[in-house]
């Protein structure tokens, strides 16, 4: 039996441990086999009550619910329905309010785990502790507030950047993870319906990037309008803005900063590139992956890529990885005793953290950062490519 990797074949010698994983991968990226070993704990010895790593920001961090209805487009995969999108958003927090931000909803556990047949319990990840709380009363610096949008890998739910997002809100960030409707496995609305993902099925439409670039312009709009979705948006400084993707999140970055000026930086986390056109893309760029995605790898739109960003641009990868190491999941499924990845998954969660934190810092906030200059003895992991 074979493992299909970007069009090559190697021999499977590990068991799968995400079983339908191929729906979270990145358009046409193969399905994921997680490197266990026979020795992997079952899923019984896993903490009862899982939690994400702290942040280490000196802010506390606040989170609030956002339902955003674009009453001026109609849902491209649901055509009679209006494009609904939820976002969720973190920020410094003067004081906690006293309720725990939830992490997922029990039915966006339930769904998410069920599509991928994850050996966990349906609900356990409506049970993972955060350290945000709901509606706390949020910090308005002088100068504003400078953003970084989130977007998910395909099939994944927007939940699955939390513990990234809450790092960069503890460090002074409005933080927007956004919840593209069907094309997540779990999305939980207020009136309690929550939607399945409708494309996992098709996993190399391309129209999906212009669809994300798309619901980041409206969630802009709608964050930084004359009437604010969130009661801080005032604060929100769109002249400092980073989109931050996962997988096909990162993909869509492209198509967002070409859509969009107010993206002034971004990040792909280990997602193929498949937009349709060749424009030069002169924007400061991170591309962050696993070891496959080097030069000359299997992935060969990394390198094509890299041709067509014309301004400040490093290309990463990061030994031990594997796809889904760059989400909250590195860190919890060290805690549900099914380690994802070779990489110990706080370690591969205190890396990622680290990079992009450098990343918005260097590009939003005009810090000098050495961490991106080059190798760093304190992440031997993280090699950097110069093709």
């Amino acid at each position: 039996m074979t493992e299909e990797t970007h069009g090559r074949k190697t021999p499977m010698k590990r068991r799968l441990l995400l079983a339908a994983s191929a729906a979270l991968t990145l358009l046409g990226t193969a399905t994921l086999f997680a490197p266990a070993h026979a020795d992997t704990p079952s899923v019984s010895s896993a903490r009862t009550k899982p939690a994400l790593p702290e942040p280490t920001g000196g802010h506390r961090t606040g989170m609030t619910t956002l339902h955003l209805v674009d009453e001026n487009r109609a849902d491209p995969w649901v055509p009679k329905e209006k494009r609904e999108l939820m976002v969720s958003l973190w920020y410094p927090a003067k004081k906690p309010s006293g309720t725990p931000a939830p992490y997922m909803t029990a039915e966006e556990s339930k769904a998410y785990l069920g599509a991928t047949g994850i050996p966990l319990p349906p609900d356990v990840l409506s049970t993972v502790a955060t350290h945000s709380t709901v509606d706390a009363e949020p910090v308005r610096p002088r100068g504003g507030l400078p953003l970084v949008l989130l977007s998910p890998g395909y099939g994944m739910p927007r939940a699955t950047l939390t513990g990234l997002a809450e790092e960069l809100a503890s460090r002074g960030y409005a933080v927007a993870a956004i919840g593209h409707n069907y094309e997540a496995h779990g999305i939980t609305f207020p009136d309690g319906h929550t939607t399945s993902c409708l494309v996992c099925d098709a996993p190399d439409d391309q129209n999906v990037g212009d669809v994300r670039a798309a619901d980041v312009s409206f969630v802009l709009d709608a964050l930084t309008g004359k009437r604010p979705a969130w009661k801080g948006g005032t604060a929100i400084d769109t002249n400092r803005t980073a989109m931050v993707g996962h997988s096909a999140g990162g993909f869509s970055t492209i198509p967002a900063a070409l859509r969009d000026t107010r993206v002034k930086a971004a990040v792909n986390m280990d997602g193929n590139f498949r937009y349709r056109n060749g424009l030069p893309v002169h924007r400061p760029f991170l591309m962050l992956g696993k070891p496959s995605h080097v030069p000359g790898g299997p992935d060969s739109t990394w390198d094509k890529t890299w041709t067509q960003l014309t301004g400040w641009k490093r290309w990463l990868s990061v030994d031990g990885t594997e796809h889904l190491s760059f989400s909250d999941l590195a860190a919890l499924s060290k805690q549900f005793g099914v380690p994802l990845q070779k990489l110990d998954g706080d370690r591969a969660d205190t890396l990622t953290r680290a990079y992009i934190a450098a990343f918005v810092d260097a590009h939003l906030r005009g810090r000098d950062v050495p961490l991106l200059n080059g190798p760093s003895p304190k992440f031997p992991e993280a090699k950097f490519h110069q093709p």
